[in-house]
Order: structure tokens, then C-alpha cells, then sequence
């Protein structure tokens, strides 16, 4: 029997993994074949640590020297642009975001496709850092595994009950014990909870469609930000010598293994053609992945309000990397029963206990 068990090995569940592991046992199971599979390996990956609700900016923020120390953050910038169309929402957003105010002229050398005639404002932050996912998934996971946890794939989860020595967790790989157990299963955590006897919350999963495009005209695109159209109706980054375009819909889906939906990403696209001058000629691949969030948008950190030895790790929408460090030591920390360092109103906005 383990002192923990985690369902779910996104980058939430195997950053927790590494965290646990020097309180106990711990074992982590995957229902995939490999980690990061869903949410996490589909992720924009993007560090600016002012970009979410306000339980994510304190995560965040607390994530920085980690992220840092782990080296796998490189510089990317992030620039907000805005059509004549966009401009109610323009202010609050930059100013939200800690950007400064640049001229046309000033994004366009940063960008040079950027349409002169449909810009119509734009603010800018060097402040923003790409992230390596795969390196920090899985220098968690050796973290993790050094410190003598069991991370297992393909066991998804068929049943869970308890008896009087704890957590029975039946898998495809059999049944695994626990003392206490951590539900990080991404989309699909309202179902775990359900099966350990616990009340969903209402985490709702949201399908965000990525499309990947030749970079524009041949450019050399590497040092261009990440740039964000205005109202958040496309989104745009440089990755690996391609552009990745996101409509940045939040269309409610059940869990399952997501995919582009191809009118919808049209959509975006041609948000994103509307502010450029290259047009859009052929995708070089698509894919879509579930952005998870609680009724409130705020995530989900700490024990059942009912369930006894029952922790959510859950509801982190699309800042699960950016905040993953600070998440993960929050949560160890009350598991542990030690002092967090957040006050009482911050420990109360991300609780369980918010929603009985």
C-alpha cells in the first residue's frame, strides 16, 4: 500500500509526484501510454505569470524561480494587438497584463507581416518566456522516480472503492492501495470523483483548436512574440520554425480525446488573416486539447469537503504549466499538513469546499 496515490499524469499530477515523494510512497497512474498525453502535451506553453485569474497570477508568480532554476524557460515577449473592432477591450487587457504601449510602427518591426491598415493599436512585454514541456514533465518525473515514486502508464482507472485499510484503485494493471488519494485527472476529474464517492464540482472541459502554418513568406520568425489578437479571439506563437494559430475557443465538451474542429479553426484563422498580410494557404498539422476549469475559473487545490483522505488537484484551465510549481508545493504543503504560506483568503478561493 502507498501513502499516496495520484490519478492523472499531466504535468499537475507529476509535478505533485515530485513534491510528495519525500513526505512517502507515492504512486501516480496514467491511463495513457505515455505522460502528458491530453491537456498538458497540447499546451501553448507560454510563462507570463499576470496572464490568468487571480489564484493563478499568485501560483504563478510562485513558480518563477523554479521554472527558472529548472532552465527551461527561453525568452519570447508577448505582444497584444487590436483591429478598430477591438479596441473596448484593448485597455483593460494590456493594463491586466502589465504590457506597455507601442506605435504601429514599433509592432511591425517586431512583426512584419502585421497588417498597417488593419492595426490599430498594440502593446508589448519582453516579460514572457516560452517553456520547454517536455523537459519539465519529465525532469518531474525523474524527480519523482529518484525519490523512489512508481509512475505507471496505461492503468486507466475502472473503479475505486474503500476498505478499512483505505483507497482501493481497481486500473487496467489491477488494483492499487492507497492511504490517501490525489485527483488530478484533468477532464476527467468530476468522473474520478465519482467514482471514490465524492460530489463533482462541475469542472467543465473546453476544447481549444491549434492549427500549425509554414512561417508567413519564408520570414525567420524565431525572436517574434507571442501575439494576442484583442478580445482573445486568436492567439499566434513561433514553435519550431512553424506558427502555431489558435482560434482560442472555449466550446464545453465531455471528456475524450480531443480534435480540431475544422470550421471553428477557420473561424480563427481568418481572425488572424484579418490583422496580417500573408495569407493562410495550407496547415501543416491540427490538433485540439481540453482546457479544464471549475464553475468559478479559479482552480481547485485541497481535501473533499466530505470525502475523508480525498485531495482535487484540478481546474487549472490553461495555465497548468506556468503555475505547475507553485501548485504542486501549495498542495503538498496542506497535504502535509504544514504551513503554506498564503493566507486564508487564498487558501479559501481555491478549495473544494468553496462549491458544498
Amino acid at each position: 500500500m502507498s501513502d499516496f496515490l495520484i490519478i492523472g499524469g499531466g504535468i499537475a499530477g507529476v509535478s505533485l509526484a515530485a513534491k510528495l515523494a519525500p513526505l512517502g510512497s507515492v504512486h501516480l497512474v496514467e491511463g495513457e501510454g505515455h505522460l502528458a498525453y491530453h491537456a498538458s502535451g497540447r499546451s501553448a506553453a507560454l510563462y507570463e505569470p499576470k496572464y490568468g485569474p487571480p489564484p493563478i497570477v499568485a501560483l504563478s508568480e510562485a513558480s518563477e524561480e523554479e521554472l527558472r532554476g529548472a532552465g527551461v524557460l527561453s525568452p519570447r515577449g508577448l505582444m497584444l494587438i487590436a483591429g478598430a473592432g477591438d479596441m473596448g477591450s484593448f485597455d483593460g487587457e494590456s493594463a491586466a497584463l502589465g504590457l506597455d504601449p507601442i506605435t504601429v510602427d514599433e509592432a511591425r518591426r517586431l512583426v512584419p507581416i502585421l497588417s498597417p491598415d488593419a492595426l490599430h493599436a498594440a502593446a508589448y512585454s519582453e516579460r514572457a518566456w516560452d517553456i520547454d514541456t517536455d523537459r519539465l514533465v519529465q525532469r518531474y518525473a525523474r524527480s519523482a522516480r529518484d525519490q523512489g515514486a512508481v509512475i505507471e502508464t496505461g492503468a486507466q482507472v475502472t473503479a475505486i472503492r474503500r476498505d478499512a485499510l483505505g483507497w482501493v484503485v481497481e486500473t487496467a494493471k489491477g488494483d492499487r492501495r492507497a492511504k490517501v488519494l490525489i485527483n488530478a485527472a484533468g477532464a476527467w476529474v468530476d468522473r474520478v470523483a465519482a467514482m471514490a464517492g465524492a460530489a463533482p464540482l462541475g469542472c467543465t472541459p473546453l476544447r481549444r483548436s491549434m492549427a500549425r502554418i509554414p512561417a508567413p513568406d519564408g520570414h525567420d520568425i524565431a525572436g517574434w512574440p507571442m501575439m494576442f489578437g484583442s478580445g482573445e479571439g486568436w492567439y499566434a506563437k513561433p514553435d519550431a520554425g512553424a506558427l502555431i494559430v489558435s482560434p482560442a475557443e472555449e466550446d464545453g465538451m465531455d471528456p475524450h480525446d480531443a480534435w480540431a474542429d475544422d470550421m471553428v479553426l477557420a473561424e480563427g484563422l481568418a481572425r488572424y488573416e484579418a490583422m496580417v498580410t500573408v495569407p493562410v494557404t495550407r496547415l501543416v498539422a491540427s490538433w485540439a486539447g481540453l482546457r479544464t476549469f471549475s464553475p468559478d475559473r479559479a482552480p481547485v487545490f485541497g481535501p473533499d469537503a466530505s470525502v475523508p483522505d480525498f485531495f482535487w488537484c484540478a481546474g487549472q484551465g490553461g495555465y497548468g504549466f506556468q503555475s505547475a510549481p507553485g501548485a504542486s508545493s501549495f498542495l503538498a504543503d496542506l497535504i502535509a499538513g504544514r504551513a503554506t504560506g498564503y493566507d486564508a483568503g487564498f487558501v479559501k478561493s481555491v478549495s473544494p469546499g468553496r462549491f458544498a
